[in-house]
């Protein structure tokens, strides 16, 4: 009976990862990369181009969906531990939580794996307590003052502002209220895409207009009180949630008299999931006199689509080719018997007394 049940738990865990596994398998050298969640927009884009990456460099994956639960993606690196897995490739399902990544730290520690941590960031702690791990992301707070920059050029654009600033202000009293899709607490990018975006619009803006809250946000207190931070619907980076959140906020406020006037997420997924809400009263359908102007991050296909049909208005690509490759860059320096992070000064960013490179975004318009 014992066995019966240790087997059911072993499929189960199974059961929620879906493998993709190719490459040429040198030595016996393979890697495991687990997944936050399969299905966010983004980190597919990621998986495709590091699937590619290793393929080229004739090198053995596996992908592993751990479908948004940590204990299920503890297991998972386990598991692949125990099987013989040369690096493990880790997007921490639960950001912010500095026992969840040293609990993946010392599980490699203890086996004498190399570590890489990617996207969803991880502390200085984590990456400084193993010598044989690394981090590779992008700068938190830079998709924000990027974002920022784009909706402060958007605005102060010669054909948007001279002569036709009751375009996007639409009440005249000038301030663009804004709605924050905000992704979720605890995640660094998520903070800083939130109060940066706002901060540095504002500082580019230099009191020709100004980004105030829309009071379709609702209202937080669990972050400082700085009019910016604690004003935001929950959309935690999905399509379907931004969706909602705008019905409801629809209902109670229109889109014709100043109280939204600026869209901004977090992601691309949450942009559009608050454009599809508004296409079903009639705007951001293409026409430029029913238009909510519309800001996201990440650039994916869909988002970039969408600006070049007259129906989203801009983006910040995070570079999901760059990220791939800086780690498979990584991988064939632990296939080759090199040191983790043997030439990275010479090819990436990387942070001052601490083992994590970042790949810089790009402003899309």
């Amino acid at each position: 009976m014992r066995k019966v049940i240790v087997l059911i738990l072993m499929l189960a865990v199974l059961s929620t990862a879906v493998f993709a596994g190719g490459g040429g398998d040198r030595g016996g050298f393979r890697v495991d990369v687990f997944w936050f969640h399969f299905a966010d927009p983004y980190t597919t884009s990621v998986r495709n181009s590091m699937s590619e990456e290793f393929q080229r460099a004739g090198i053995a994956f596996q992908h592993h969906d751990c479908n948004l639960n940590q204990t299920t993606q503890a297991q998972m690196v386990q598991s692949a531990i125990t099987r013989g897995t040369s690096l493990l490739i880790v997007n921490i399902v639960t950001t912010g939580s500095e026992d969840a990544a040293m609990n993946i730290v010392n599980m490699a520690r203890r086996a004498n794996i190399p570590l890489l941590f990617f996207n969803r960031e991880v502390s200085n702690n984590v990456i400084r307590s193993y010598a044989n791990s690394a981090f590779v992301g992008t700068d938190a707070d830079e998709a924000g003052y990027m974002q920022g920059e784009g909706i402060a050029k958007f605005l102060l654009r010669p054909d948007n502002w001279v002569g036709n600033r009751s375009r996007f202000d639409l009440n005249g009293d000038g301030q663009i209220s804004y709605v924050m899709l905000r992704g979720e607490h605890g995640n660094p990018e998520a903070f800083g895409r939130t109060k940066y975006s706002v901060e540095e619009a504002n500082r580019q803006l230099a009191g020709r207009l100004r980004l105030v809250p829309s009071p379709a946000n609702q209202t937080s207190t669990q972050y400082d009180n700085d009019g910016i931070s604690n004003f935001f619907l929950y959309a935690n980076w999905s399509a379907a949630e931004a969706a909602n959140l705008m019905r409801t906020a629809l209902a109670a406020h229109s889109l014709t008299t100043g109280a939204i006037e600026l869209i901004i997420a977090n992601n691309d997924d949450a942009a559009l999931g608050a454009i599809e809400a508004m296409n079903e009263q009639g705007f951001n359908r293409g026409d430029a006199t029913r238009y909510i102007p519309v800001f996201g991050v990440d650039a994916i296909t869909t988002a970039v689509e969408a600006i070049r049909g007259g129906r989203m208005t801009g983006t910040v690509l995070q570079d999901a080719v760059g990220m791939a490759k800086a780690i498979v860059y990584l991988t064939e320096n632990v296939r080759a018997g090199r040191a983790l992070l043997d030439g990275v000064d010479d090819r990436f960013n990387m942070d001052r007394g601490v083992a994590k490179i970042r790949i810089p975004y790009t402003l899309v318009e």
